[in-house]
């Protein structure tokens, strides 16, 4: 059996049988992760360490965006450290 492999082409499929609603939602998603990135700092695969450093206050409160595994994620979650996935979209590779 073949691996299924999602194309640009199979993307359009799943953009063009959307209702009115999820479009909505998804142009409010994309909107919100705009927004964010135009108004925080970009920390790369820090996001777990620098996050830490403002939840404890070892520096200054400031908004950041980037990576962190799904056990940094965690850890992050458990400390009580609040934060929430930015979802990705296709166009944001380019």
């Amino acid at each position: 059996m073949a691996p299924a492999v999602s194309t640009s082409r199979s993307q359009e499929k799943v953009a063009l049988a959307m209702g009115e609603a999820q479009k909505q939602a998804l142009a409010q998603l994309k909107a919100l992760a705009e927004k964010v990135r135009e108004n925080a700092d970009y920390v790369g695969d820090k996001f777990a360490e620098e996050a830490r450093k403002i939840h404890f206050g070892e520096t200054d409160p400031r908004g950041i965006y980037g990576e962190a595994t799904p056990e940094e994620a965690q850890s992050l979650a458990e400390d009580g450290v609040e934060f929430m996935p930015i979802p990705g979209f296709p166009e944001d590779r380019h």
